[in-house]
């Protein structure tokens, strides 16, 4: 999991997933209602999006992890796909 998020801290990776989950849903238009434990996990799984898919296009070496802007265009994508699948 280090090589996807950069850090063996399970708080700090706590802290950053909210601080990117928080922004992703500030930046995509449209009205989510999640909680914090929501944000934090959308956050996360961006920067697991983001580094996997950099490092399968040859953007970040293996075990290298994506940044911060990076893990907040994996959020965002993320969010895209859930409106996309869930609809009005």
């Amino acid at each position: 999991m280090e090589q996807f998020l950069g850090n063996s801290s399970w708080l700090w990776i706590i802290l950053i997933g909210l601080l990117v989950g928080m922004l992703a849903r500030l930046v995509m238009p449209g009205r989510r209602r999640m909680g914090l434990i929501l944000t934090t996990l959308l956050g996360i799984g961006g920067a697991i999006v983001a580094s996997w898919l950099g490092q399968q296009m040859g953007w970040y070496a293996a075990g290298q992890p994506a940044g911060f802007l990076g893990a907040t265009l994996g959020a965002m994508l993320i969010l895209g796909v859930v409106t996309l699948f869930r609809g009005r």
